[in-house]
């Protein structure tokens, strides 16, 4: 018999849960380390295992209780195809299982399952629509390098495509330039190695520094306004008439916000929930139409 049910947030920075009674009453709340399907199947399960470990052990629940656990998951990678199916048969034995992008899963957290518009912007990007006649948008999540746009890893693509121009002489150097470059080895040669070995999340990494010198820098400013014209980009597509409420979700939606266009501005609400939550409301939603 299930008598728990866990939300799932699942990306390439890091997986956070939100663990339930059957009937909504939240348990705990535990993080873990990146699970985008990207980055392979039985590293995605170890770690949703992991942070529900630790949820469950702050209930006084020393091992996950799977045959009693219905779990919904929000994943990032889960519009590759065949990546969701091979992540679904690796299911480690939870009783209930219902997958989704991580797209679906923070729109359906940030409007509590009403109409409204999500741009989620963190290791990569996504937006969703949900529209007053029930049917869904989706724009963004192609995944990386290709798309993602105004995500970290994409802001990160372009601070080190800047600095390949500085190590070369044509740019001037500056503090954001010397920042990326240190965090990337530090002269050229170990920037090349660092090419050679970076992924998703490392690049995503330095949109910290992007951020850091978003006021100082011309350059780290241009990248920000850039992504902000990104968002606008995709909201517009997702909502053409302009009147539903946007939420901007993921680790980088705030620090984004000051750089989106006014008319865009004008229509942001704060997020009611977040994709765990959301993850929660669709392995809720999956069991009821189970036992119908």
């Amino acid at each position: 018999m299930i008598e728990f049910l866990l939300g799932v947030d699942g990306g390439g920075t890091g997986t956070r849960v939100r663990l339930a009674r059957v009937g909504g009453t939240e348990l705990a709340q535990a993080a873990s380390g990146p699970s985008g399907l990207s980055l392979g199947i039985d590293k995605a399960w170890a770690a949703v295992n992991d942070a529900a470990a630790k949820a469950f052990a702050a209930i006084g629940i020393d091992a996950i209780p799977f045959a009693r656990t219905a779990v919904g998951l929000g994943m990032a990678g889960v519009h590759n195809k065949e990546w969701a199916a091979q992540f679904e048969a690796a299911n480690p034995g939870y009783a209930a299982l219902a997958l989704n992008n991580d797209g679906v899963t923070t729109l359906i957290g940030a409007h509590a399952g009403e109409p409204g518009v999500i741009v989620a912007i963190g290791t990569g990007s996504v937006g969703e629509s949900l529209l007053a006649d029930g049917s869904t948008r989706e724009v963004s999540g192609w995944g990386f390098p290709a798309g993602d746009e105004a995500s970290g890893a994409w802001m990160g693509l372009r601070a080190v495509g800047h600095i390949e121009q500085v190590l070369d002489g044509r740019k001037p150097r500056s503090a954001f330039a010397d920042a990326v470059i240190d965090a990337c080895g530090g002269n050229r040669d170990a920037v090349q190695s660092w090419l050679g070995k970076a992924t998703q999340t490392t690049y995503a990494g330095l949109a910290r520094i992007v951020i850091a010198h978003g006021e100082s820098d011309p350059v780290a400013r241009t990248i920000l306004e850039d992504a902000g014209r990104e968002v606008a980009v995709m909201a517009a597509a997702l909502d053409p008439s302009g009147a539903l409420p946007v939420a901007l979700c993921g680790g980088l939606g705030e620090p984004l916000r000051r750089h989106l266009p006014q008319e865009l501005l004008a229509r942001v609400t704060a997020p009611r929930g977040d994709s765990a939550q959301g993850a929660l409301r669709l392995i809720e939603q999956h069991l009821k139409k189970a036992f119908q």
